[in-house]
């Protein structure tokens, strides 16, 4: 079977350069999480059967959950047999990993958000709590690291959205709220044709906006005297903000090739990140970002 980490490399996820700065036990810890996401993300994603067949599944890791907590049950699927040892390793909340399933599930109803406000709990789901489990392995002293935790996914999340907008849309997915559709002039079908028009990119400025309110969230509630500790989550931070400037200077034109940043760039974030970190000066990062 492959295994997690080998997940993590091949999926290549802004993750992977992230965790690469972290102890080996940690580390290992963290591709089990990781690859729980993506192997569930992978049913409403990838599998072609039915909605009602890609729930069992679903429902078969809520029960493989519920496993990973169970004195002496064992888990049925090798990467939850992984998950397992990393939730007796490290106190990954048993109510974020659920999450985590439930967003997968909105996935499978196509779901639509009326507004920004209804689309934030789909983000918690998808993101924010994969950065609670995170938030445990790397360890913490602050409690204000939960609140950097659920603004940093919600940022990291919306930024996935506006990337991914044309390539979702095509898949019959529009996460963009629907009232900031209307205010703008732009409908789905214009997403699905990849129509770059005025009034688009004025839509995604905003989006883009939005996302950086909760990159600024997050870093207000960043506990320096964790810096050491966080800097996994510091690289994840600054390489998804590249990520949006970098998509904000191409005019929002997503509709091609899938935007990313080269493999240098993301490990010059990370080094400076960890220099941040190591000279406990993190702030210095943050205001170059």
């Amino acid at each position: 079977m492959i295994t997690p980490a080998a997940i993590t490399r091949r999926s290549r996820s802004n993750f992977y350069y992230a965790f690469l700065a972290l102890p080996r036990a940690r580390r290992e810890a963290l591709y089990a999480v990781y690859a729980f996401c993506r192997t569930v993300d992978d049913i409403a994603d990838l599998e072609t059967d039915g909605p009602e067949a890609r729930r069992r599944r679903l429902a078969e890791w809520r029960d493989d959950v519920a496993r990973c907590y169970e004195r002496g049950a064992e888990p049925q699927h090798p990467i939850a047999r992984r998950l397992a040892a990393a939730v007796r390793a490290y106190p990954i909340p048993r109510a974020a990993l659920e999450a985590i399933i439930e967003g997968v599930e909105m996935d499978l109803d196509g779901a639509t958000f009326a507004t920004a406000e209804d689309l934030y709990p789909y983000c918690y789901r998808v993101a924010s709590a994969v950065g609670l489990c995170c938030i445990e392995i790397f360890g913490y002293t602050d409690p204000r690291t939960r609140d950097y935790a659920v603004n940093l996914g919600l940022a990291l999340q919306l930024t996935n959205i506006i990337r991914d907008v044309g390539a979702d849309a095509r898949a019959g997915r529009v996460y963009l709220p629907q009232d900031d559709l209307r205010a703008f002039g732009v409908a789905a079908d214009d997403l699905r044709a990849g129509r770059v028009t005025d009034a688009y990119r004025k839509l995604m400025s905003h989006q883009a906006e939005r996302a950086r309110g909760f990159y600024r969230a997050a870093w207000d509630a960043f506990p320096d005297v964790d810096a050491r500790s966080l800097v996994a989550a510091e690289i994840m931070g600054h390489i998804y903000r590249a990520l949006l400037d970098e998509v904000e200077s191409r005019g929002f034109a997503v509709f091609g090739e899938r935007v990313s940043l080269t493999a240098r760039r993301k490990v010059g974030i990370a080094l400076r990140c960890w220099a941040a970190a190591r000279f406990n000066r993190p702030s210095l990062v943050r205001r170059a970002a």
